[in-house]
């Protein structure tokens, strides 16, 4: 069965950006499977475009990316 193709994307993040994605790969890991932070990632892409599929959450991700745009012009 071949792999399936998959794309790679680069992002810069903050250190406590990293430190949270850090975290909750742990939080989320168990003896019997450790969660990478890629993972992590993916399923929290998956989930917000669920969540935003049901019209859920949208002001609150919004005012969320407003105020991270606000702290990088500083």
């Amino acid at each position: 069965m071949p792999k399936k193709e998959r794309k790679r994307l680069q992002v810069v993040i903050s250190d406590e950006q990293d430190a949270l994605l850090t975290r909750t790969a742990y939080e989320l890991s168990s003896p019997e499977r450790l969660i990478s932070k890629s993972e992590v990632v993916r399923l929290a892409i998956e989930k917000i475009a669920r969540e935003l599929g049901e019209g859920e959450h949208l002001e609150e991700y919004r005012a969320i990316l407003d105020a991270e745009e606000l702290g990088e012009e500083e």
